[in-house]
């Protein structure tokens, strides 16, 4: 048999789709979806002890917002512990929340930030599914309430950019740090990040360093807060920001933090802006290409489309998976499927 025929059918056992126009390398397969029909926007996600753990999150179980629905945020906290298991409830949140920033470090899902219908909030948390319990234990708060942020890790250095401090708010400059190694953890002001002041930027981390792109700019004219989308891109490390490369389009709320491996990181989809003031019901989705960042070359390259667009999500690495747990489909509608991606260093 034709070796190419042979991984093919190998791949195909395993559950993985492969596109056209994909690299071999890259496979993309749907596993467990969330246990609510309507899915969330937004949750806090990460691993524990090898379990994937979804918090929060926020959607509209009714009516869509066009036809006058209310946005309902939730507190329920979910389990996956294998990728083809079940969903099991493993709790609530002392509230509910979503659009906050999640990271994984030291088998714990560390919660920062968030909003719901009361408002923004400066709380931090970490989560911890071990033996079958839950655990919580309370982080230092952020200095003010952030929702909409961008955050990842740089070793056990926690950042957090951007967001807005309230509902009625511009997007901000804002760079904050948090060492969660240390014994007694608590957040320094880092260098506000150069160009606008921005919420749902695109994040990542790789060589050590601090991504920041996208994102929108947030405007008031005539009283209403306008989005202008935004392409720029820049790289943090101890040394300050430096600017790379240009997003290729401009991205608000891809998966985030971004998938990433020693050469770049990925940038999947995000809301491209071109579809701004169309009818919600007559939307198409978010963008599906799929890019890659090289960082040697400091150039963006096209690297196929994705199956599935998703907005306001996640991005969790699980074992060798990236796993996108739900997210927007088209303004104001969720997805309870989650989506794994794998790739190739």
């Amino acid at each position: 048999m034709n070796l190419s025929k042979t991984l093919l059918s190998l791949v195909s056992a395993a559950g993985f789709l492969l596109l056209p126009g994909v690299s071999p390398a890259q496979e993309w397969k749907k596993i467990s979806p969330l246990p609510d029909r309507e899915g969330f926007a937004s949750p806090f996600a990460g691993v524990s002890h090898g379990s994937l753990l979804l918090a929060g999150g926020a959607n509209f179980p009714g009516k869509k917002p066009w036809e006058g629905g209310i946005k309902s945020w939730h507190d329920s906290i979910f389990i996956l512990e294998k990728p083809n298991g079940q969903w099991k409830s493993a709790g609530k949140l002392a509230r509910p929340l979503a659009y906050g920033i999640s990271a994984s470090f030291n088998n714990r899902v560390i919660c920062v930030g968030g909003s719901n219908a009361d408002g923004h909030f400066p709380e931090a948390f970490s989560l911890e599914w071990l033996e079958g319990k839950l655990f919580r234990i309370d982080l230092p708060s952020l200095p003010i309430p952030l929702a909409n942020a961008g955050g990842a890790l740089t070793g056990s250095i926690l950042h957090i950019v951007g967001g807005q401090e309230g509902p009625d708010a511009p997007g901000l400059k804002n760079h904050y740090q948090m060492d969660l190694e240390e014994k007694t953890p608590k957040w320094i002001v880092g260098e506000p990040l150069p160009g606008q002041g921005r919420i749902l930027p695109l994040a990542a981390s790789f060589q050590g360093k601090l991504i920041i792109a996208g994102g929108a700019e947030l405007r008031k004219q005539n009283g209403v807060w306008v989005r202008r989308f935004l392409d720029d891109a820049f790289s943090f490390t101890r040394e300050g920001w430096v600017k790379i490369a240009s997003l290729p389009a401009p991205a608000v709320a891809p998966p985030s933090p971004a998938p990433a491996n020693e050469d770049g990181f990925f940038l999947l989809g995000g809301d491209d802006g071109k579809q701004v003031g169309i009818a919600p019901e007559k939307h198409k989705g978010f963008s599906s290409t799929l890019w890659f960042y090289a960082a040697a070359k400091d150039q963006w390259q096209e690297r196929g489309k994705i199956p599935a667009p998703r907005v306001t999500v996640p991005c969790v690495k699980w074992n060798s998976i990236w796993i996108i747990p739900g997210g927007e489909i088209r303004p104001g509608v969720r997805s309870p499927e989650v989506w794994g991606w794998q790739f190739s260093s």
